[in-house]
């Protein structure tokens, strides 16, 4: 990827958490795996301040996917790891040893098994799915469904977001099984109006 294209990607994306954060959206993660160390720092960094400048203190918080050092080095709120991604329990041990709690560290995790390790090993949210059918989720297998999505939410007692073929018209199904809150790609790419969007899903 050329220098042009990294800065059209970032200003795009910056664009658009802008539009999201103003929307309502607590949450944004930063999932461009493919970008180098520094691009990614700049990105995130960019996040960060589209944030502030378009939110209430502490109302939207930036997470890095997978890159614990971007997401310390830049300021995040915290990292989100997968389950082959380094151990939760790793990335604990290095907050730790830096000698803060206030750094997150959420884990994708896709049975009650590895829900009840990462929150054990010191996870501080999870991601469960896929809920429902999604392309970006189909190689985890088929959909867990709410019910699979309530029996993860009893199991641990730290927040679960579910996340996989989130709409507004199955994300109280998901509020019903427990769930703190849902992750969405789709959902919030497609146009439309995301305040309406982010309305809709608060209040069905």
């Amino acid at each position: 990827m050329d220098i042009a294209a990294v800065e059209n990607l970032e200003t795009a994306l910056t664009r658009h958490i802008e539009s999201a954060v103003r929307a309502g959206v607590h949450w944004v993660q930063i999932r461009e795996k493919d970008l180098p160390g520094r691009n990614l720092m700049d990105l995130t960094r960019a996040a960060i301040r589209a944030c502030n400048n378009h939110a209430p203190k502490n109302w939207a918080r930036i997470l890095v996917n997978d890159r614990c050092d971007v997401a310390w080095a830049a300021g995040a709120a915290g990292v989100h790891v997968g389950e082959r991604s380094l151990p939760v329990r790793t990335v604990a041990a290095g907050r730790r040893a830096f000698g803060t709690t206030e750094f997150l560290i959420g884990a994708s995790c896709h049975s009650v098994k590895a829900a009840i390790r990462a929150a054990e090993d010191g996870a501080d949210y999870l991601f469960f799915g896929p809920i429902f059918a999604t392309p970006s989720k189909a190689a985890f297998g088929a959909p867990q469904g709410p019910a699979k999505l309530a029996e993860v939410c009893r199991a641990v007692s730290i927040p679960v977001i579910a996340i996989g073929g989130i709409t507004p018209g199955n994300a109280q199904s998901c509020r019903q099984a427990g769930a703190a809150g849902i992750a969405a790609i789709r959902l919030f790419q497609q146009r439309g109006d995301l305040t309406e969007i982010v309305a809709r899903l608060t209040r069905e």
